[in-house]
């Protein structure tokens, strides 16, 4: 482990690389870790330092490894475990629909994994992402009616749809709700 000046040195630069590889605005980390926006900011400027609380809050909103953080970046053999409750969510995008975070923050805008969670008529719409991105959309509960630009089908339990994603497209859960897991690939 590195001493105490290298870790505080090394600290604003690793969280502000994590947030960055996931794509994430100071507004939306703040948001994810219940860390005020100017307080991820100052911590980002190397004007602050985080508590413990407050630094196990942004790692996991962040998804990275909270010593690995620290460490001088070798890697090493292990699993990496994230349990059901420090899965990242997001609840504030599209209407009743909560989208779980299940892909590394490395991978973020190249091969990104969600679960999404859709409550009876809960809806994602999603305006089009970069040019020759796809998306691959696994059903495991309910159905859902998938849109992508003006082509539309519905999909049941077990079903699978892969489709542009470089168009306005939309998921759309129906009658009691849905569960699905969601890979978008850019090229």
């Amino acid at each position: 482990m590195n001493t105490d000046i290298q870790i505080l040195d090394l600290l604003p630069t690793r969280l502000k690389e994590a947030r960055r590889a996931q794509g994430l605005s100071l507004d939306a980390v703040a948001k994810l870790s219940g860390v005020s926006r100017s307080m991820v900011s100052q911590i980002e400027r190397g004007e602050s330092s985080p508590t413990i609380a407050t630094l196990w809050n942004l790692t996991r909103a962040l998804q990275v490894d909270f010593a690995g953080l620290l460490e001088d970046g070798t890697a090493q053999d292990r699993i990496e475990l994230l349990r059901d409750a420090d899965v990242p969510t997001i609840e504030n995008r599209g209407l009743g629909c909560r989208i779980r975070i299940l892909s590394p923050p490395e991978e973020a805008g190249k091969h990104e994994v969600y679960e999404l969670v859709l409550d009876e008529n809960g809806l994602l719409e999603s305006q089009a992402h970069a040019r020759g991105a796809r998306e691959q959309l696994s059903v495991i509960e309910g159905r859902i009616e998938v849109v992508s630009g003006a082509s539309r089908d519905v999909l049941n339990a077990g079903d699978t749809a892969r489709y542009s994603a470089d168009v306005t497209h939309s998921i759309r859960a129906l009658k009691d709700g849905a569960r699905a897991f969601l890979i978008v690939q850019n090229a």
